[in-house]
């Protein structure tokens, strides 16, 4: 049974009487808008179009078609796809068979595949036969060798290599005539377990498998659904990667009020615009970095995105300035704080003035819990930096298969560390100062990345800024910052200390050595930037110079 971890029946009961979790299931509500919508378009993407009893008869098909070839109830499907119409209505079907979906960043290669294959002892994996020239069928054949629990590979597209089974085909079968009409709902998952598995982003080693109970889920979304007044009218795009968890709008928000969900294969900026135009496209969830692509390319003002009305920032920390350029170019911002483990801490709400929109992460959820505290616990001072400890009815369950991780994570009281430094404003608003880990101390003096590069990366010679600390000796740590600089542009450490003190960055704070480079290093899929990789870059600089 995928019971979540860290629910015991006092905490789903005590949820459920104080109206943050619902029974409803996500199953519930796509089968709800089959019947209240039958004929609205659901999801698309750039080969297909479904209306909402479409997508309920194509989940049906591959649920019971699932079933029938013999997945057990809490066996495990990784579903290894661009964005798109089946990663879309997948997750839904294995909710609906009662098995759990784990969906992998589609760059994930050999190694990181046979990790999360084996981890989960997957029954099965659904993958492109190849996608921007990558064979995942061959890569497969290469590992599967060493999978003993894997028995089913099925494919999208439309070839079917030897050995494996086309999901099309399966949605193609009239499977539904041959089982009772609501042989379905004695197989589907419960609302307080969890049938999606998400793996954590990092730099670090092999990521945790987090549990995703539906109750969770759908605490969040109805919530955010009222107060950003979400409407069936609404057409959310998934434009980042699904697997990375930051599309929770699109692919959570959509269908609680029977919104449209469009997805965009593969990132691109362009791509992006002319998606926002030929959609309509009213709500854009996505990180700070994909924006600033898009409001960075030529051709922005050529089309309209007058659709827009929510632009949804979430992931990474949002420069100031930036925000205000989107907001003025691409529709009113909003701001949400989580992470995939704590997935409901803190959102921005339309009604706010934009300083506390774009410069903050808002308040939290009305049942969420947030406190800053120390490096011994203690809770801080008004105003001052504290690590961010959060708890609520909207936070995972636990990690997958590892309760021993789980509870040395959480508290038995339900805190979570989310591994952040911030400050609370004069209205009780989150303001994100940055990771515990890549804080800097420069000879007692903390010194935060994020204030650095916000400024750096509004220079007009600048497309993107990280720092970094580098080993000293004298003092442990000084900051490196590194820049990739706009097309044509030359950027010097000269441009950068006098910018950094024009912008009143006390002296302490100024970089003490840049380092120029073409393109940075990044991780969940472009998503955020390796500050690992860069720091053993800087470090390596280091000891050769000294030897040399």
């Amino acid at each position: 049974m995928a019971k979540a971890t860290r629910y015991t029946p006092e905490f789903i009961k005590e949820n459920l009487d104080k109206g943050y979790w619902t029974k409803t299931t996500y199953v519930d509500i796509w089968d709800r808008n089959a019947a209240e919508y039958p004929d609205k378009e659901a999801v698309v993407d750039s080969h297909t179009r479904l209306t909402w009893s479409q997508a309920k008869l194509w989940i049906d098909r591959v649920a019971l078609g699932l079933l029938e070839m013999g997945f057990k109830k809490d066996e495990v499907l990784v579903v290894q796809l661009p964005n798109s119409v089946e990663l879309t209505l997948l997750r839904v079907a294995t909710e609906k068979a009662g098995i759990l979906c784990l969906p992998l960043m589609r760059t994930f290669r050999h190694k990181e595949v046979e990790y999360a294959l084996k981890y989960t002892e997957a029954a099965g994996v659904v993958v492109p036969v190849t996608f921007r020239d990558f064979d995942y069928i061959k890569m497969l054949g290469e590992i599967k060798g060493n999978l003993p629990s894997l028995r089913h590979i099925f494919t999208v597209g439309d070839s079917t290599p030897a050995g494996t089974v086309s999901i099309g085909r399966m949605v193609e079968t009239p499977i539904e005539q041959k089982y009772p009409a609501d042989y379905l709902q004695k197989t589907k998952t419960p609302f307080d377990e969890f049938t999606l598995i998400f793996l954590t982003s990092g730099s670090t080693g092999f990521p945790k498998f987090v549990e995703n109970p539906i109750c969770s889920i759908t605490c969040r979304e109805y919530w955010l659904a009222k107060h950003l007044k979400f409407t069936r009218d609404d057409v959310f795009a998934l434009i980042s990667p699904t697997a990375g968890g930051a599309n929770g709008r699109a692919y959570c928000g959509a269908p609680i009020v029977g919104g449209k969900i469009v997805n965009l294969e593969k990132f691109d900026a362009e791509d992006v615009l002319k998606l926002i135009e030929r959609e309509r496209v009213t709500v854009l969830p996505a990180v700070p970095a994909m924006f600033s692509m898009m409001l960075n390319h030529p051709n922005l003002n050529k089309y309209d995105l007058s659709s827009v009305k929510y632009i949804l920032s979430m992931g990474a920390v949002l420069p100031f300035d930036i925000g205000m350029e989107i907001e003025k170019k691409m529709g009113k911002m909003l701001q949400n704080y989580s992470s995939i483990d704590c997935s409901a801490a803190c959102h921005t709400l339309p009604e706010q003035p934009a300083e506390q929109r774009i410069l903050t992460c808002g308040k939290t959820y009305a049942w969420a819990e947030l406190k800053l505290v120390d490096d011994d616990g203690k809770e801080v001072t008004a105003g001052g930096v504290g690590e961010i400890i959060l708890k609520g009815p909207a936070a995972a369950s636990g990690y997958f298969k590892d309760p021993d991780t789980t509870w040395k994570t959480w508290t038995r009281d339900g805190w979570f560390k989310m591994g952040d430094l911030g400050k609370l404003d004069e209205h009780g608003n989150l303001i994100i100062a940055g990771r515990k880990k890549d804080m800097i101390i420069r000879g007692g003096q903390n010194i935060y990345p994020v204030e650095i590069e916000n400024l750096l990366v509004v220079h007009p010679k600048v497309l993107s800024a990280a720092v970094v600390g580098m080993p000293d000796p004298v003092l442990g740590e000084k900051a490196c910052a590194y820049v990739v600089p706009k097309e044509n542009q030359e950027f010097e450490f000269a441009d950068m200390i006098s910018y950094l003190k024009e912008n009143n960055l006390p002296g302490f704070k100024l970089p003490e050595r840049l380092e120029v480079i073409e393109k940075m290093p990044m991780v969940a899929e472009g998503q955020k930037i390796d500050k690992k990789t860069l720091m053993q870059d800087i470090a390596d600089k280091l000891k050769a110079e000294k030897i040399s």
